[in-house]
């Protein structure tokens, strides 16, 4: 969850980099991303200070006891002090996304992947006569060291291969302060988001043993539909905010256009797949019956949500490149509390159990891809008859 709250300045600097390149103006910003990550390693050192003397006390706030809470309190104060590589890769990919490069992210990511996967293998289970078993330990000191791999190629890298320093240099840039507006709406964005997350989860675990392992399951399905679709919300941000920055909007709307055919082809095709492999998918999981059952009672509703989940995210991406994290952020806050929460708890008390739960998420993702829509071609939709 920091990871994610705190990874969002990728997204600030993302947009403000395709911006000023879009409007053919790059060497204007060069010593903005220096500046921006200087204050994102701070804050996560701030972070670092925070929790880690209280990590027991955070993760009893997630009800872990006894060998877990053991466990999971060793892995936090491990895995904390990756947080600041981790956000200096993030802040580093927004500069490449923002140059309109995806690729050298993905050698990154993928590096850094199987390097963390190689790791896990060795340390968790150990190599006989060279590294002992870490176990828990082992899979947070193999993330840390990917963590630190792919921070410090994320240097050499943009160092080698762009004309953005690294230096700090003064005075601030202009655009700091909006930059800093920014990310703090991405953070109260990404906060209300996980809200709704970890109410999900609550009720779930309230529920049951085999409602929670069913939810799980069921979660990490959707997640896969939503990094699947996060290709096309990446090229959303990076080609929205270049187009912005030219103030094309005829080919802003013509993009934000083709990327709705896409977001519903790959809904629906997620949603053909899934009916296709409806319950070997959930056998692939687990052979439990209980869970199975309450699996497969559901699995048919997050399927349905798919092309849904699909626009919302994708708008998602290109209101990042926009720069508009103030829609972004009303938007969220109103779909949670205003929505989710509500109707997590009227559904509750008629005993749906997990389809309270899903019922919840998919009014959560309708309220906040449709109005994304809405307020995206009111804006822009005139500005292309006054081009034009």
């Amino acid at each position: 969850m920091l990871v994610w709250v705190f990874g969002q300045t990728r997204s600030a600097i993302s947009a403000l980099v395709s911006q000023y390149l879009g409007a053919n103006k790059l060497d204007d910003i060069k010593t903005l991303p220096a500046q921006a990550i200087a204050i994102i390693l701070l804050i996560s050192i701030v972070v670092i200070g925070i929790s880690y003397p209280f990590a027991e006390y955070i993760l009893n706030f997630y009800n872990a006891k006894g060998i877990v809470l053991d466990y999971s309190s060793s892995y936090f104060q491990i895995r904390i002090f990756g947080l600041p590589f981790t956000l200096l890769t993030f802040a580093i990919f927004g500069v490449f996304r923002g140059l309109q490069n995806t690729f050298i992210p993905m050698v990154i990511a993928i590096l850094g992947t199987l390097l963390n996967i190689i790791l896990d293998i060795a340390l968790v289970h150990g190599i006989d006569g060279l590294i002992p078993a870490m176990h828990v330990d082992g899979a947070a000191y193999a993330s840390l060291i990917a963590q630190f791999f792919m921070a410090i190629l994320s240097v050499i890298l943009l160092l080698k291969k762009t004309q953005i320093p690294l230096t700090i240099s003064f005075p601030f840039h202009r655009e700091l302060p909006k930059m800093a507006v920014m990310i703090l709406n991405l953070i109260i964005r990404t906060t209300a988001l996980n809200v709704a997350l970890y109410f999900g989860t609550a009720f779930a675990a309230e529920y049951g043993a085999e409602y929670s392992a069913a939810y799980t399951i069921l979660f990490y399905i959707w997640l896969f539909g939503a990094f699947i679709i996060d290709g096309y919300s990446s090229a959303g941000n990076i080609l929205s905010g270049k187009l912005y920055g030219e103030k094309n909007y005829i080919e802003l709307v013509k993009l934000s256009e083709r990327l709705i055919r896409y977001a519903i082809i790959v809904g629906i095709v997620m949603v053909l797949i899934g009916g296709f492999l409806y319950y070997p998918i959930g056998r692939f999981f687990t052979k439990e019956a209980a869970v199975l059952e309450e699996f497969y009672a559901v699995f048919w509703l997050v399927l349905a949500m798919q092309p849904i989940c699909a626009i919302a995210f994708i708008f998602d991406g290109i209101f990042k490149g926009l720069g508009k994290m103030a829609v972004l952020r009303n938007v969220l806050l109103v779909s949670t509390f205003v929505v989710f929460v509500p109707a997590i708890f009227i559904l509750d008390t008629l005993d749906l159990k997990l389809y309270a739960v899903w019922i919840a998420f998919a009014l959560w993702i309708a309220a906040r891809g449709f109005p994304l829509i809405y307020f995206f071609r009111k804006e822009f939709v005139p500005k292309t008859k006054k081009v034009s």
